[in-house]
């Protein structure tokens, strides 16, 4: 497997994932008959922030993944940085379908944001290799 192949792989991973989130949304407005927003139930704004907290973090991880890939990274440095993105997405996801703080929240960020700052500081490394 190439770098690109695995930047695509972590990718399309993280959008299925965003996409799943997304269809939670949908069917919790369609079981309350809300059509915009969280028509003022909590049984929509949880599965709204769980799905907009992914869409703040996995589309720059997704960048991210393709630079790395494109900067001829190995392999193996793209699947950590993608592997470790996913499971923090859904580790957090699953940690903010409760309503109270949870381990799960907070591991989930830790991993989201380790692989953010690993793949940022690769990237600003190899800007000037």
């Amino acid at each position: 497997m190439t770098s690109i192949q695995a930047a695509a792989l972590w990718s399309g991973l993280l959008l299925l994932l965003m996409l799943l989130l997304s269809v939670r949304v949908v069917l919790n407005r369609r079981k309350h008959k809300v059509l915009l927003g969280d028509g003022g139930g909590s049984q929509i704004t949880l599965p709204g922030r769980v799905f907009g907290n992914a869409a703040e973090y996995v589309p720059v991880g997704v960048g991210a993944l393709a630079l790395l890939a494109m900067l001829g990274m190995p392999v193996m440095a793209v699947h950590a940085v993608g592997g470790v993105l996913l499971a923090g997405r859904l580790i957090h996801a699953v940690g903010l379908s409760d309503k109270k703080p949870t381990v799960g929240r907070v591991l989930g960020m830790a991993l989201t944001y380790t692989a953010l700052f690993t793949a940022g500081g690769m990237l600003v490394v190899h800007a000037f290799v």
